[in-house]
């Protein structure tokens, strides 16, 4: 695909949950994650691999929060950017390279998937702002990502689950803080 497919955005909520399910597949989008893995210990990711992981996913839809945003292209899911608010995510609380900026309340974009065939048509792009304007509908002034700045040398595309710098860049996003040479904290004010 040379242009970027027509897309639509959604939260994912209960009534979505089938689409998340389709877009992620049997191994979760990569290796049973159902995009837990920044929102669990090691040990609790590590054990609930697979099914153990979707059902976590599942009780939090179930809640009542929205975990992310879908991307759809044709009425298909296509795309999936994570955001919440920075507190909802265990892994960040424990990373010293991502410690917190400052004492700001941020919302963080910790993960970017895009079904194959959409992939490198500026998909993720769209997700970032959409996700942007799901944190300002919610009250949210400061958005942050974690992109992965390594790009001298091809990296299969499950590594670089929290995108890349161009494109939070394209969303508007500038560096607040590296604390890693390939790992930038990017980040986007509210207006």
């Amino acid at each position: 695909m040379a242009n970027q497919p027509s897309l639509e955005y959604y939260p994912l909520t209960t009534e979505r949950w089938d689409d998340f399910e389709t877009l992620f597949g049997t191994k979760g989008a990569c290796g049973g994650c159902w995009c837990m893995h920044w929102r669990l210990s090691r040990a609790e990711f590590d054990d609930n691999k697979g099914d153990g992981n979707r059902d976590a996913m599942l009780r939090l839809v179930n809640s009542g929060k929205v975990p992310g945003i879908l991307a759809y292209s044709d009425g298909k899911p296509i795309g999936w950017c994570a955001v919440a608010p920075r507190e909802e995510y265990a892994g960040l609380q424990r990373s010293r390279i991502f410690a917190p900026v400052d004492d700001q309340p941020v919302w963080s974009i910790v993960c970017l998937f895009v079904a194959k065939p959409f992939r490198r048509t500026g998909v993720s792009v769209g997700l970032i702002k959409s996700a942007v304007d799901f944190v300002k509908q919610n009250g949210g002034k400061i958005v942050e990502g974690y992109p992965n700045d390594n790009m001298t040398k091809p990296s299969p595309d499950p590594f670089i689950f929290t995108g890349i710098v161009s494109a939070f860049q394209k969303a508007g996003f500038i560096e607040a803080l590296r604390r890693s040479n390939h790992r930038p904290i990017m980040r986007i004010i509210i207006q």
